[in-house]
């Protein structure tokens, strides 16, 4: 699959397929805690985001599959066996149309257009996702002419990467087509996510953890602890790091009055 980290589109023994985030990718292993934590803020909050997994793969299966290996500039690395990072396939492949850009005209008339794209800014500033917001827009292939359903995908940059840290900047997080956030009037139409974020409680956030595997934080599993109060604290900043984005040079939300 496409993407710095070089995922790979897998078929499970629970018969789902998953795009599997390797923990020896070229990015960083703690891309694959980044995911998890953040798929898990992103639920918690209803944005839609595919089911994500734990995936066990095997040595026999990568020595047996020779294109299971990671690719950089004059050099090869075999993929690791171990536990990685899976996000469910919306559908099955061969009978799902998946794009991750639409014309104007089909992008309007995507399923709750306005509501998953302002709540993903909300969701990308509380996290401080350091890439483009990355969205794929998915429909089943015979329903040719019916709007295409968005799903959140790619959350690996949310943290700042494999530094966990939060170096805001008023132009961060932005989807590149503005048009999505033509529907904002004030700080009133981020609601009700950011509403979500204010009053989430620490017992929720230390939930998004369970689970996540020591392996995953890069040596220091105490520190994803550490991130998550660093969240907690940082839940009621998101208001005004929304006013900062809208005073910016980049005047992201033309009908904010």
């Amino acid at each position: 699959m496409r993407g710095g980290s070089q995922p790979f589109l897998m078929c499970c023994d629970d018969g789902e397929t998953y795009v599997v985030k390797f923990s020896n990718n070229p990015q960083h292993v703690r891309i694959l805690a980044n995911e998890m934590l953040a798929s898990r803020l992103a639920t918690l909050i209803q944005l839609p985001v595919p089911d994500h997994a734990f995936v066990q793969v095997s040595q026999n299966l990568i020595s047996g599959t020779p294109p299971l290996k990671f690719e950089t500039v004059g050099h090869e690395e075999q993929c690791a066996a171990g536990l990685h990072f899976g996000s469910k396939f919306p559908g099955v492949p061969s009978q799902t149309l998946v794009v991750d850009f639409l014309p104007d005209r089909l992008l309007r008339k995507v399923t709750n257009l306005s509501s998953i794209f302002l709540g993903a800014y909300v969701l990308d500033k509380w996290t401080c996702n350091c890439d483009g917001r990355q969205v794929i827009f998915y429909r089943s292939i015979e329903q040719r002419g019916s709007n295409y359903s968005a799903t959140l995908i790619d959350h690996g940059f949310c943290f700042n990467d494999g530094e966990w840290n939060f170096p805001d900047s008023p132009i961060r997080s932005l989807y590149p087509r503005r048009l999505v956030y033509e529907s904002v009037r004030g700080l009133q139409s981020f609601e009700p996510h950011l509403a979500r974020i204010e009053n989430i409680q620490a017992s929720e956030l230390e939930g998004c953890l369970r689970d996540v595997p020591p392996e995953w934080c890069g040596g220091d599993p105490d520190q994803i602890s550490r991130l998550a109060e660093r969240l907690y604290e940082r839940r009621r900043r998101v208001r005004q790091l929304i006013i900062d984005a809208k005073e910016s040079s980049l005047r992201p939300f033309p009908n904010w009055g």
